[in-house]
């Protein structure tokens, strides 16, 4: 217990009430002097003077529980201090007393402010153990998030590796397309959730060309009206293969929106600008860079300073300036790595 009163007479009555009722006293003439000694040792309960020089025992109370949050603050007040020890109790005293107190009010007080100090105890005490509780519960299901979404991306990507393994112009297409995408959302300076989301998008984004006749996808030649309205539906099954992963959240709009074009044009539902997500426009620039750069069945590959300068006058139409310019900077670069993109009907 520690009595701060800068009155030592008041110190010792204190103290022979308090000795008597059973508790271990410390006494300090200032407020200064309390927070040093609250700062050496442990105490379960100050009883202070609300006026005193220097400082008064309402600036004490805040800079005493900052030492320790868990000490219960009585205050003793004059008749003309009662609106001091108030304030004090906002500040977190747990009561006052009028000056000068009774053997059983002071007695009675100290007992219930260390019956309701042992309960704020107990109370942080179950709080700490429900808030680790808690983190380590999120983090579990953080990291079974993060497993089940690997597991599900590897599946989906095992089927996009044997759909291109069966066709040599295609092989490789999605790893470079996703390589390339993440390059460009880092030139953006996305932030590496984002760019990891357009990763796995990029590795994703052909997965429906799987239900796409082989005959149409590598036909050596322009497409028919009805066979380029065919190779369209790889965007819907792909979604529909993908759908119930829910758990990739934005990466299922960004394969949905790859082939949707800056004007509008673009398919399967003609959006147009910021409509389209912007892992969308992305992933339509680096699929447009790394086909015009391969050589597939029906022409032959393009250079690099080629491929950009059709690229550039697709700015606006086809693709989002911003986007195409960091595209530029990525590939300028990395100058000596090939990318893959669709050019025309892009298939």
């Amino acid at each position: 217990m520690l009595i701060v009163d800068d009155e030592e007479c008041v110190r010792t009555a204190t103290e022979l009430v308090l000795r008597r009722a059973g508790y271990a006293v410390v006494k300090a003439d200032s407020a200064t002097t309390a927070l040093e000694l609250l700062g050496q040792g442990s105490f379960d309960l100050m009883v202070t003077d609300v006026r005193m020089p220097h400082m008064s025992g309402v600036a004490l109370v805040p800079r005493a529980l900052a030492i320790d949050e868990d000490l219960a603050i009585i205050m003793l007040s004059g008749a003309n201090d009662i609106a001091s020890a108030t304030e004090a109790m906002k500040l977190g005293a747990f009561d006052y007393l009028m000056k000068p107190a009774s053997v059983d009010n002071l007695t009675g007080t100290l007992a219930e402010a260390l019956r309701r100090r042992g309960l704020n105890r107990e109370r942080r005490r179950v709080e700490r153990l429900i808030r680790d509780e808690v983190e380590v519960r999120t983090a579990d299901l953080e990291r079974e998030k993060r497993s089940l979404r690997t597991l599900s991306v590897s599946v989906v990507e095992t089927l996009v590796n044997a759909m291109e393994a069966k066709d040599i112009f295609l092989r490789g297409h999605s790893i470079r397309v996703a390589d390339l995408a993440a390059s460009i959302g880092e030139e953006l300076g996305l932030d590496p959730d984002t760019v990891e989301n357009i990763r796995v998008a990029g590795h994703l984004h052909d997965v429906g060309k799987m239900g796409i006749r082989e005959e149409v996808l590598n036909k050596p030649g322009p497409l028919t009206t009805e066979e380029f309205a065919h190779v369209k539906e790889h965007v819907r099954i792909g979604m529909d293969i993908i759908a119930p992963l829910r758990h990739l959240g934005p990466v299922q709009d960004y394969v949905h929106d790859h082939h949707e074009n800056f004007d509008g044009s673009g398919y399967p539902r003609g959006l147009a600008g910021m409509q389209i997500s912007l892992g969308g426009r992305i992933l339509a620039a680096a699929d447009a860079f790394d086909a015009m750069t391969s050589r597939r069945a029906y022409r032959d590959s393009m250079s690099q300073e080629e491929t950009l300068a059709v690229l550039g006058s697709e700015v606006g139409t086809k693709l989002d300036e911003r986007v195409f310019e960091a595209l530029r900077r990525v590939v300028s670069r990395n100058g000596a790595l090939t990318y893959i993109a669709d050019v025309g009907n892009r298939r």
